[in-house]
């Protein structure tokens, strides 16, 4: 269990690092801490808020025939960009520029964290 937590961990930061230096839209400071404060508040969040939020909005889910679960990752993105930048780390801050950025860094998070997936089996 703790293996799985820490590999969820590292797969996040991986996918952050790729939204970080690969769109233009978002930005952080911070470096590694960067990441691995970030890896570990959106593994909680996945953990959390997540699953109420894919509950909640089933509906939706079920009329866009899954799109709308990029809208509740974007909005898990915008959760951790809030809670690093409240939380106010040493040297730590993580921005997006506006509400397309989250939805673009949902799509690629998404696909990173699935293709890193596939490369690390549990």
């Amino acid at each position: 269990m703790l293996r799985r937590a820490v590999i969820g961990i590292i797969v996040n930061a991986l996918s952050l690092y790729v939204l970080v230096e690969f769109l233009e839209e978002v930005t952080g400071t911070g470096g590694i801490k960067l990441f691995i404060i970030g890896g570990i508040i959106i593994g909680l969040l996945n953990f959390i808020v997540k699953p109420i939020m894919k509950i909640l909005s089933m509906p939706f889910v079920v009329l866009t025939a899954g799109l709308f679960l990029i809208v509740i990752n974007a909005f898990v993105l915008y959760l951790a960009e809030w809670t690093i930048n409240t939380m106010a780390f040493r040297d730590v801050t993580l921005n997006f520029l506006g509400i397309g950025s989250y939805l673009i860094g949902a799509v690629v998070f998404g696909v990173v964290n699935w293709a890193i997936n596939l490369l690390v089996k549990d």
